[in-house]
């Protein structure tokens, strides 16, 4: 198989692995911006740490590392629009992406999504570079969550509303 057939059938597998859907913040000296990711996992509880992939050509990429403040918002079902903003889908600029939704400021320079199902606020205390891409540790500073509403995944190369069961809701209420 040549590396090529190699790419495209990774990629394709990667098409069937389902993964949340995460918009990756940050504002400060170099700009604010965003992104929407799925490359994005817990690491460990102590300390609270998440890795995020980013690819090495995103303009995106250098803003993240200069900055080092990021806020993880974790998306809920009704904002595919949203995703599709920052996925760089609909080719707005990036004022226009944040003036599309509702955002506060968080405790850091990262502005927040203010009705993600959860946002993880945190500095970026790592880098790896692994081929064509890097993986960021994020090590979480303050987490808010949402105790309603559907996420949001990607599958099969599109967005997905992903029901949350009402059991969880009902023994959250009771």
């Amino acid at each position: 198989m040549t590396n090529e057939d190699m790419k495209r059938r990774f990629r394709d597998a990667m098409a069937c692995l389902p993964a949340a859907v995460n918009v990756i913040t940050t504002d400060g000296p170099s700009g604010r911006c965003g992104l929407t990711a799925s490359a994005v996992c817990s690491v460990t509880d102590s300390p609270p740490t998440m890795l995020v992939c980013i690819n090495q050509t995103s303009y995106v990429h250098d803003v993240l590392r200069e900055n080092r403040s990021v806020c993880i918002n974790v998306l809920a079902g009704e904002y595919q629009d949203l995703a599709r903003d920052f996925a760089g889908m609909t080719a707005c600029p990036m004022d226009e992406r944040f003036a599309r939704h509702p955002w506060k400021p968080g405790r850091s320079a990262a502005p927040v999504l203010s009705h993600a199902i959860a946002n993880l606020e945190g500095t970026i205390v790592e880098f790896k570079t692994v081929g064509s891409h890097s993986v960021m540790f994020v090590q979480i500073d303050d987490i808010s969550v949402r105790d309603d509403g559907d996420g949001l995944i990607y599958f099969a190369r599109q967005f997905h509303r992903l029901a949350r069961p009402v059991s969880s809701v009902a023994q959250r209420a009771g």
